[in-house]
């Protein structure tokens, strides 16, 4: 948990909060048309308990935010930039929010989806 001291009192921010605010600023990106599973077993596990935040992990270690995405890129749009887009928008959110550094985004495409044409 994130935590800040202030005069009248302390202020805790739990991951997933952080985790909330990534989630809302990658899926509002151009080019990303949902989140992926970081492996076989989340994606299992996330069919059982439908935890909505799946796709991101956060890490602070007392200083610095460290954030993983896992995304899916909508086919035919340049990956680079859909990534580049993804890591500033999501570094440029929770720093808003919360007024923390963000050490890193990495962005982990996972995969490509065609959308319907019709």
């Amino acid at each position: 948990m994130t935590k800040e001291v202030l005069p009248l009192g302390t202020i805790y921010v739990s991951p997933r909060v952080i985790a909330t605010i990534a989630y809302q600023a990658a899926l509002q990106s151009y080019g990303v048309v949902g989140l992926a599973h970081k492996n076989f077993f989340n994606g299992v596990s996330h069919k059982l308990a439908k935890d909505p935040l799946h796709g991101v992990e956060v890490s602070y270690d007392g200083v610095e935010i460290h954030i993983d995405i896992y995304i899916i890129v909508e086919y035919g749009t340049r990956i680079s930039a859909v990534a580049s887009s993804v890591r500033d928008a999501v570094r440029y959110q929770v720093e808003k929010a919360l007024g923390l550094p963000v050490a890193c985004v990495n962005v982990h495409v996972r995969g490509l989806r065609i959308s319907d044409e019709d």
